[in-house]
């Protein structure tokens, strides 16, 4: 997106102040928060923090029934905890004309998006001709006609000043910044180097659960989030993070142009079997709704394709990106992420194993084209040239050539606080009137690669569908 006026001009505050004519006594502020059908928890996350420049009184508009129940008791156990409680006031419209009637009141400025994923590029692109900001969760899109929306929404929010963006949380995950500084080191790291499909520059593996916890609580799953014609397969939800972070990471600040970078070599995926027991303990539901029926097998288990696999190219650096879906992590453990950048000095690994207690850790590794001495000389000049940015930063030695990187605690932050992070690098634009001239084009390049994966992927497994 090309650098922008200030998004926010006396008069459109004044606008906005004119649709809430009933606040008296409160100092309203110029973002305002407008949450729509929040059928995903990181609708309630984006709020479990307050900030100084958003309005405490958030409109919400949803269908009645316990999705909508759910996000406001969230919300309300972010109110009402001892430490650091929240203060948001919800204001609630409950009818099946919840999008039509947002669009007629305008409570707000800024939509959060959050929920079922079949609806979410027509509830995008209407907000964004609306002239309104939208903050989405991933995956704004599911699939190749959904990706043609996609860019018509954000050349209109180009037109129209607008900001649209979506909540890639795993871009403030400790270990996964360091592995991306230190890859930014030429004397240290050395560069990318090529890979193979065999063994790729970059790799990325994501674990996932469907019954989890969060916040504390058991997650009670919506029926939909089994139907991946509502939720959208594996190879377009969780590596959308993934996809990010390759980009992000090997090439940072720089615009990937999806049409000349990017390569799709290969895309696979499979399903995760659910048993009908294991579908009532995550949605609460007793049986298996008729919308699922053909995503049952002969045994009565319900197949999801939640997995996949991507094997690309990105500016001739060949990159794999992964994820599986199982039922439930092991007692103890939870989700679970791999990653590994080969360079031509050393390898930078973050593993979350038995090892490492299950938490992040990033590790460096030395290629072997320089000797100890040398090698280590070269990785305390890259911690030092680091050290100013980030406290407590050190490593040591766990084996031959190889070596743990730790920070202080204070910079480890976990997956629900990282929305918070979001949230606030996110007004930052709005409040600026600026993005960086790479986010919009590298999302772009994001979703067509996902996109075109899964269409891959499904011709090549067509007997496979679901």
């Amino acid at each position: 997106m090309n650098r922008q006026k200030s998004l926010f001009s006396l008069a459109a505050v004044a606008t906005l102040m004119a649709c809430n004519p009933n606040k008296e006594n409160v100092q309203q502020k110029d973002i305002q928060l407008i949450t729509v059908a929040p059928g995903h928890f990181h609708a309630a996350l984006v709020q479990k923090s307050m900030y100084p420049e958003v309005d405490s009184i958030v409109h919400v508009y949803a269908p009645d029934g316990l999705e909508l129940d759910a996000h406001l008791a969230l919300i309300d156990r972010y109110n009402t905890r001892e430490d650091k409680p929240t203060a948001w006031e919800q204001v609630v419209y409950r009818g099946d004309d919840f999008f039509e009637k947002m669009l007629q009141e305008r409570k707000g400025n800024v939509v959060v998006l959050a929920g079922n994923n079949q609806h979410k590029i027509d509830y995008i692109t209407q907000s964004v001709d609306a002239g309104l900001h939208v903050l989405a969760d991933k995956p704004m899109v599911i699939n190749a006609d959904g990706f043609a929306e996609l860019k018509r929404a954000f050349a209109t929010a180009s037109e129209k000043g607008v900001v649209l963006y979506d909540i890639m949380t795993e871009r403030y995950e400790i270990n996964t910044m360091l592995q991306k500084a230190l890859s930014q080191v030429p004397d240290f790291f050395g560069g990318l180097v090529t890979g193979s499909v065999e063994d790729p520059a970059i790799t990325k593996e994501s674990i996932h659960h469907f019954f989890k916890e969060v916040s504390g609580k058991p997650l009670v799953r919506p029926a939909w989030f089994y139907d991946t014609r509502q939720q959208g397969e594996g190879l377009v939800d969780v590596t959308t993070h993934l996809v990010d972070l390759v980009q992000w990471e090997s090439f940072p600040d720089q615009v990937i142009d999806y049409h000349q970078d990017i390569q799709l070599v290969s895309a696979t995926r499979w399903p995760t079997k659910l048993t009908p027991a294991q579908f009532e303990r995550s949605t609460g539901q007793k049986q298996i709704p008729s919308f699922l029926s053909e995503a049952v097998d002969e045994n009565g288990n319900l197949e999801v394709f939640a997995n996949g696999e991507i094997n690309y190219m990105l500016k001739g650096i060949h990159a794999k990106v992964s994820v599986i879906w199982n039922f439930e992590a092991p007692l103890g453990t939870g989700d679970t992420h791999y990653s590994i950048m080969r360079g031509q000095h050393a390898n930078l690994i973050i593993k979350q194993e038995k090892e490492e207690q299950y938490k992040p850790v990033l590790y460096v590794e030395s290629t072997g084209t320089r000797d100890r001495q040398a090698f280590e000389s070269t990785l305390t000049k890259a911690i030092k040239q680091l050290g100013a940015t980030y406290k407590g930063l050190t490593f040591e030695q766990v084996g031959d050539g190889r070596y743990r990187i730790t920070v202080d605690p204070s910079l480890v932050t976990t997956h629900e606080e990282h929305f918070a992070e979001v949230t606030e690098k996110y007004l930052g634009f709005l409040q600026s009137g600026n993005m960086p001239d790479w986010e919009v084009p590298n999302m772009i390049a994001k979703y067509y690669l996902t996109t075109k994966a899964l269409a891959e992927a499904r011709t090549v497994r067509s007997d496979q569908t679901n």
